[in-house]
């Protein structure tokens, strides 16, 4: 019988054990985590802080689910493979054989070298501990601050201030997440913050974070030319996310940002597999490798990689991303490419550049042309378009056409017969891609749209 073991209770690790059991029913699955809550939503963690979630809704599987994967599951972090015997070890020096190994151990939140950054009351959102050490610190009333951009400081900044605390957010540039929204998504986000009662800090820089007793007292800042000092006690950090390759480079695996890998998912050694966050795959589109931070991703590479090690023979097409959030209170899809300004090369250290959680570098790729739209009210619909092609869309509020843009942005449709008609000034959008999709899709325009 083979033996498979995975590293990772994510959601790419319990893809794979699922499919490695549906092609091999008598094979021994091993599945490795260090976290001892096992497998639950981590895009749900948001609504668990803003009391939407009970966090038993966070956990989708019950126990029978599990017990007829028939796996073996031990909560030990690994220490050390060895790639060569096929072993690796666990802490208190516990040797695990396998014939066939999946590294899945996703990422974890990069913290700063803020003086203080150690001090009780700085907290992140990495996982289901983080969640319920933040909701221990939450004090109705108390003020908070929140460093950082992209969904997962946002989901901080809304957490804790529907826990009743007064929260400051500091904003590094001049907007929020400037480098996938635009300028007028960026200050209607802010704008709804701010009825909230969130205070917004723009060009501010953490400088210090200061303590009183090991506990968090207050922060020192750089607030555009002025120095700025807060009395806080509670100090949220969400810069950014660092792929968990550090076994794959102890145990010789090629690995850049994170750990390399071919079309199969299978890394430098053939024997080891990989997928999820930590997995660095190449786009088809630019050739060159990316991460992705989302969850769909990180399931269909659990199920490519997983079925690989159990004999099959697959291979992992990187997809156009596509990622649905809540973004202030506003649904908005996100799909293929809808970034402001080329990206830069990205840099394993420069954490200016690093890719948050529910985030993919495909969307920061600069296309040919933008096109955008005000549809009214919070409703927004942003199409970045092609001559042929739409390469990505942002659709905010109003999510009628986020189906059909999806659909049209993977399956690469053309979109040459309106390319003229939606590049014009104050083209109505909404309008030529709703005739566009009901002529192409006769048989589900009298059901609505899909």
């Amino acid at each position: 019988m083979r033996r498979y073991v995975i590293i990772g209770s994510g959601a790419a690790g319990l893809a794979a054990a699922e499919t490695i059991r549906r092609k091999d029913a008598s094979g021994t699955i091993i599945l490795l985590t260090g976290d001892r809550h096992g497998y639950y939503s981590r895009p749900g963690l948001a609504y668990y802080l803003t009391g939407e979630v009970p966090e038993k809704q966070l956990f989708p599987y019950d126990r029978n689910h599990i017990r007829n994967l028939n796996l073996l599951w031990e909560q030990s972090a690994v220490v050390r493979v060895h790639p060569a015997e096929h072993q690796l070890y666990l802490e208190g020096a516990k040797r695990v054989d396998y014939d066939r190994l999946l590294i899945a151990t996703g990422a974890t939140a990069i913290l700063p070298d803020t003086p203080g950054i150690s001090l009780e009351g700085v907290v992140k959102l990495d996982n289901m501990e983080d969640a319920r050490h933040i909701l221990r610190l939450a004090r109705r009333g108390a003020t908070a601050v929140v460093v950082g951009g992209g969904i997962t400081a946002l989901e901080l900044v809304e957490g804790l201030a529907a826990r009743g605390m007064k929260v400051h957010y500091f904003l590094r540039g001049d907007r929020y997440w400037s480098n996938v929204l635009d300028e007028e998504e960026s200050r209607l986000v802010e704008n709804r913050l701010t009825h909230e009662g969130v205070v917004l800090h723009h060009h501010t820089n953490l400088i210090e974070i200061l303590g009183r007793g090991g506990r968090v007292s207050a922060v020192q800042a750089q607030e555009g030319d002025r120095d700025l000092r807060l009395n806080c006690s509670l100090v949220a950090v969400a810069i950014g996310i660092r792929p968990r390759k550090n076994l794959a480079a102890q145990a010789g695996l090629e690995n850049a940002r994170g750990i390399l890998c071919n079309e199969a998912l299978q890394t430098s050694h053939p024997d080891i597999y990989t997928a999820g966050d930590v997995a660095e795959v190449i786009d088809p589109v630019s050739g060159k490798p990316v991460l992705d931070s989302l969850w769909g991703p990180a399931v269909q590479m659990g199920k490519v990689a997983g079925g690989n090690m159990a004999g099959a023979n697959l291979i992992y097409r990187k997809e156009i991303p596509f990622n649905v959030t809540r973004i202030a209170g506003l649904i908005t899809t996100i799909i293929g490419q809808v970034g402001s300004e080329p990206a830069k090369t990205p840099s394993e250290n420069d954490l200016t550049g690093a890719i948050m959680r529910g985030d993919s570098e495909i969307w920061r790729q600069y296309p040919d042309a933008v096109v955008t739209q005000t549809v009214g009210g919070h409703n927004r619909l942003r199409l970045y378009v092609r001559q042929a092609t739409l390469a990505g869309a942002l659709v905010m509020g109003d999510q009628q056409l986020s189906g059909p843009i999806q659909r049209i942005v993977r399956e690469k449709l053309d979109i040459r017969s309106i390319h003229n008609m939606l590049i014009a000034p104050n083209a109505p959008l909404s309008d030529i891609i709703t005739q566009f999709w009901r002529e192409r899709q006769p048989a589900h325009a009298a059901f609505g749209f899909v």
